[in-house]
């Protein structure tokens, strides 16, 4: 009878021990690192571009470029909108993210947002679809 229980004890103590160590999170190796400081040989991290291909991309771009330096693309005065919640802007506040975002090229479209997010600025309410719908055109194309 001892020898059912203590085997019924040890092998819940093995199964706890197993189910400690399969949830835990695993910690960075050299090569996770390189990766989300940018120095990875993956073409999305490595060109600042997602593919749309890989489920953590836009996590990881945005993990790369939180590091670097803020890009601006010819669009210094949106810098007044910092701090403004989306749903905050009216048409013609609107329409002076809509001329940056319609004289950039498609591939940037991604980019602009990040930099924007980096920034402190929202996006108005109003362009979010527009702006979503150029950047799932981008990754159809690529």
């Amino acid at each position: 009878m001892w020898y059912l229980v203590s085997g019924i004890v040890i092998l819940g103590v093995i199964v706890a021990i197993i189910g400690y160590f399969g949830n835990r999170k695993p910690s960075l190796t050299k090569t996770d690192e390189r990766a989300t400081n940018g120095k990875d040989a993956n073409p999305a991290t490595v060109s600042g571009e997602c593919c749309g291909q890989h489920e953590i991309c836009e996590r990881d771009n945005l993990l790369a470029a939180a590091g670097k330096e803020i890009e601006y693309y010819d669009d210094e005065e949106l810098d007044a909108y910092r701090g403004r919640k989306s749903d905050r802007y009216d048409e013609k506040e609107a329409e002076e993210f809509r001329e940056t975002l319609y004289t950039m090229r498609e591939a940037e479209v991604a980019g602009w947002l990040r930099s924007l997010q980096l920034r402190g600025i929202d996006l108005p309410d109003q362009l979010k679809d527009e702006a979503l719908l150029i950047i799932e055109e981008q990754r159809k194309r690529n």
